[in-house]
């Protein structure tokens, strides 16, 4: 049974978040933290400008922008030190029908198209390039379809995904992938690096709820694909292809997104406190090999503590190094004795101060202090985030190299992570305007990034590529599967309009 039209959908889409009050959402990065690349040549002013008149003709010129603050606004993500360039026009889609106008228009323009939901990603994958058009999604904001019966929802890719989670809700529904920006992240973006969250050890990434997209191709042709059964084999995989395609193979401009009961879930957090950040790492490898599957598993070091206490007041514990917090969420006695399992494990591996939390006041105000880490520590200074994912059993030594690394590099890194499934989120610091220490800080990425594959990890586990993770990448894959992706881009996108540049 569908349950609501576009138009209550829309309402619902735009239901407010549970960020708090006093903990506003991470501005972008300002342009002045960040590099631009070596300007290419621009097209010729005359064929900007007819294609900026096709542009309004076939948007309404409120949605094609081209005043310098919207192009400087629009030029960036949330990446620290990526490349951008100013794009030529910013364009402010509404449909599908508009997305396929713009693709046809780049195309015979020999423009490129970079695709842009909210801006919040942290690897530049949103970065305009030299002589593109920045095709934004944000108005495209409607939950169109939520059907009770088969338990599926049709979003646009400008639905906030704590939106989406707030409108099938109310209809007993959830929808678990939950990044840590769930609050200022759409859909769309989500599907663009297939992104993760905090539940995502127990119960999957953005691909595993995907049961189809509708996409532009760059030649502005629209396809459907996958399907809205709950399961289905028909031809190769082209849903997976393009969840986690980072806006290289086409625009998706609707999403059909798998839910699961709301019900039956009775949450209860463990809370444990370490010595050190490494002895945390122990207790996560620990419970890996106790084959215990947590609905999440988080660390936050004592650098992310003070900074989200000293910001938004939480009462978080001030003399502690590092907090590992896990969340259970099976019913009655089987939760029971999976969260004292869990305690037990914390305890024998050093942890103290180990307690359970039921009160689902106590559980949000923790999850509530991993969620506003890296917002807290951008008002530190800029912020250079890695996203590595190691082994389970790999996560102590990925720790305690994280940890030499900011030694030999003079630098301070804070550390979060899902823990849970081995994704870690290293965040190097380096005061404003300080060009030495940012020097290092990339050096520290790179770092990184060597230890992550020298463990057996790869180098994104949720972010996507971007530009940032180019080299780690290309050391990861070989020449061989690069050339393999190189050739599905080359099928779709032949021209290179979509994106040029980004994730490989």
């Amino acid at each position: 049974m569908t349950v609501t039209s576009e138009a209550d959908a829309r309402a619902a889409s735009s239901a407010p978040t549970a960020a708090p009050a006093q903990a506003p959402a991470p501005a972008q990065a300002p342009a002045s933290t960040q590099t631009p690349a070596v300007s290419a040549p621009s097209l010729a002013d005359e064929a900007v400008a007819a294609l900026v008149a096709d542009l309004v003709a076939a948007l309404d010129a409120d949605r094609v922008l081209l005043d310098p603050d919207s192009l400087a606004r629009y030029s960036h993500d949330d990446a620290e030190w990526a490349p951008f360039e100013a794009p030529l026009a910013v364009v402010r889609a509404r449909s599908t029908d508009e997305v396929s106008a713009v693709l046809r228009l780049a195309a015979a323009s020999g423009v490129r198209v970079v695709p842009r939901g909210a801006g919040t990603g942290l690897s530049g994958g949103a970065n305009a390039v030299a002589n593109c058009v920045v095709l934004s999604l944000e108005l495209m904001d409607a939950v169109t379809e939520i059907d009770v019966d088969e338990r599926y929802a049709v979003v646009q890719p400008g639905v906030i995904n704590e939106a989406l989670r707030a409108a099938v809700a109310e209809h007993g529904l959830w929808y678990p992938p939950d990044p840590a920006s769930s609050a200022i992240s759409t859909i769309g973006g989500n599907v663009a690096t297939n992104a993760g969250g905090i539940c995502c050890v127990k119960y999957g990434v953005t691909r595993d709820y995907v049961l189809g997209l509708t996409v532009v191709l760059a030649d502005g042709s629209v396809v459907e694909l996958g399907r809205r059964t709950a399961k289905g084999v028909a031809g190769y995989d082209l849903v997976g292809l393009m969840v986690g395609s980072e806006g290289t193979l086409g625009v998706v401009t609707s999403v059909t997104v798998r839910l699961l009961p709301l019900a039956g879930r009775d949450e209860r957090a463990v809370i444990g406190y370490f010595p050190s950040l490494v002895a945390a790492g122990d207790a996560v490898a620990a419970i890996s090999r106790a084959g215990i599957i947590p609905a999440a598993l988080e660390i936050l070091d004592r650098t992310c503590l003070r900074a989200v206490d000293d910001w938004v007041h939480l009462g978080l514990p001030s003399d502690v190094d590092t907090l590992l917090l896990a969340r259970v969420d099976e019913r009655g006695a089987a939760g029971d004795e999976l969260a004292d399992q869990v305690a037990r494990v914390f305890a024998e591996a050093g942890g103290t101060d180990v307690e359970l939390a039921t009160d689902p006041a106590d559980i949000d105000r923790l999850f509530q202090a991993r969620r506003l880490a890296y917002p807290a520590l951008e008002r530190l200074g800029p912020v250079l985030t890695e996203d590595i994912c190691v082994p389970r059993s790999a996560v102590p030594e990925m720790l305690r190299r994280i940890q030499a690394t900011a030694a030999s590099a003079d630098v301070v890194i804070a550390n979060i992570a899902h823990a849970g499934d081995g994704n870690l989120h290293p965040l190097i610091i380096a005061p404003e305007g300080d060009d030495a220490a940012k020097a290092r800080a990339k050096e520290a990425f790179d770092a990184i990034v060597a230890d992550c594959l020298d463990l057996g990890g790869t180098v994104t586990g949720e972010h996507g590529v971007g530009l940032l993770k180019l080299p780690g990448l290309r050391a990861e894959l070989g020449d061989r599967v690069l050339a393999m992706h190189r050739s599905v881009k080359d099928a779709l996108d032949p021209a290179g309009t979509l994106n040029p540049g980004k994730a490989f």
